[in-house]
């Protein structure tokens, strides 16, 4: 598709992939069968293929209306359409490229500001997210419908191992995990222990810069990245093997920092390293030798998960839902589910695997209506086996279909702890 970008675009570097990105997509509409909201809606403006004829005309100057910031925003950046398209079109930059002109051409009402820097004081900060959080838990009783279901239950936390193994792999506590579920990277430091394995915690690290980079505080995201990266180079210098990945939302991000980065002379090598080295956990023991895990688990009855009943053949079946992130982004698609296949769990059958649970990121907040659609859908599919409990591979997808209140949800780490 033949694309003139405009000059006020084309003489700044950040915009310099979208005219190859355009140009990439031929208008096919494969896409629509896989987006969300497209499915939902039925409004070609609400598919991967309609943004791209809005940023098109965008980007070759013609005018930003509310109508296209309206559009863009009902979009997940769940990137089912880039798994799907023939053609290799990176949507998921181009849309990011598109907010940041939308922002600028079509300024938003102060209430959605207001909103929207919110979020960007409080989730990216485990210091304030999670005092605030233990507040709900304790007042959560009191709570109208609509919040409570935003604010997770307490749970009982689990023992970190205290090892010192010569293989060493890394670990960001994140933001909201480590407050609305501090239980799976203590699950991920206990399963590495069992494989001889030590999950070196890096305190000092933050947030990965998506919720910043997704809500369009770009430099803020960047900042981040930076600081993160200060951390982790030395680490991986010093001999570490991994960056071990347990909320694929935080994967998605931490891949991304060699792109982010990659105007920055100074970073962006360190950059692409440690992109290089962040890897989902179960990419990491899909490489091992499980015999140790599968052995507790075939002996071991345990006594209760949350279902009061043990693993392997005593637990029921198991949904697996894996997270656009982890199979989109991150290209690991039900690679969860033949794992815990492999370690003889019983997972139950499901459909519409590619389709978003509504959660992404900060979208459950900022798009309750569609989201809450995408997420009772979403349920349907996955409980068509009748499943004991569903599991998942991102804190925001567990917190999101376990905020329904109709069956437990857990990451699937806590299915192998101890």
């Amino acid at each position: 598709m033949k694309t003139i970008i405009a000059k006020e675009f084309a003489d700044q570097p950040q915009f310099a992939p979208v005219k190859d990105i355009l140009q990439a997509c031929v208008h096919c509409g494969f896409c629509t069968a896989t987006c969300p909201t497209y499915l939902l809606l039925g409004d070609e403006r609400d598919s991967p293929r309609g943004r791209i004829y809005m940023m098109k005309a965008m980007f070759e100057g013609e005018q930003v209306t509310q109508e296209t910031r309206h559009h863009l925003d009902r979009c997940l950046t769940c990137r089912s359409c880039e798994t799907t398209c023939p053609s290799g079109v990176e949507y998921g930059h181009l849309v990011d490229l598109g907010r940041v002109v939308v922002e600028q051409k079509a300024p938003r009402p102060m209430h959605q500001k207001l909103v929207r820097w919110g979020l960007r004081q409080i989730l990216p900060y485990r210091s304030r997210f999670g005092p605030l959080l233990k507040l709900g838990q304790l007042v959560r009783p009191m709570l109208p419908a609509v919040i409570k279901q935003h604010v997770p239950l307490a749970v009982p936390q689990l023992v970190a191992p205290q090892s010192n193994h010569k293989r060493v792999m890394l670990s960001l506590p994140g933001c909201a995990q480590a407050s609305a579920a501090p239980n799976t990277d203590i699950a991920a430091a206990q399963v590495l222990d069992q494989l001889g394995i030590t999950l070196k915690v890096l305190h000092q690290s933050g947030c990965c810069g998506a919720v910043n980079h997704h809500l369009n505080a770009h430099e803020k995201a960047l900042e981040q990245a930076r600081h993160n990266i200060d951390l982790i180079w030395p680490e991986l210098q010093a001999g570490a093997e991994a960056l071990v990945i347990t909320a694929s939302g935080c994967g998605a991000a931490l891949q991304e920092y060699g792109y982010m980065l990659r105007d920055d002379l100074t970073y962006v090598d360190k950059a692409k390293q440690v992109s290089k080295a962040a890897k989902d956990i179960v990419e990491i023991l899909g490489q091992e030798d499980l015999a140790p895990i599968k052995a507790k688990l075939n002996n071991t009855q345990v006594a209760d998960k949350g279902l009061g009943q043990g693993l392997g053949t005593g637990l029921g079946k198991v949904a697996v839902h894996c997270p656009c992130t982890q199979q989109h982004a991150m290209q690991l698609p039900f690679k969860v589910k033949a794992l815990l296949d492999h370690l003889g769990l019983d997972t139950a059958a499901t459909k519409n695997d590619h389709l978003c649970c509504g959660s992404a990121g900060t979208y459950s907040l900022l798009q309750p209506d569609l989201s809450h659609q995408l997420r009772s859908q979403k349920i349907k599919d996955l409980t068509i086996d009748s499943p004991q409990l569903i599991v998942t591979a991102n804190i925001g997808c567990q917190l999101h279909l376990g905020g329904a209140g109709n069956i437990p949800v857990k990451h699937w780490l806590e299915l192998l702890a101890e």
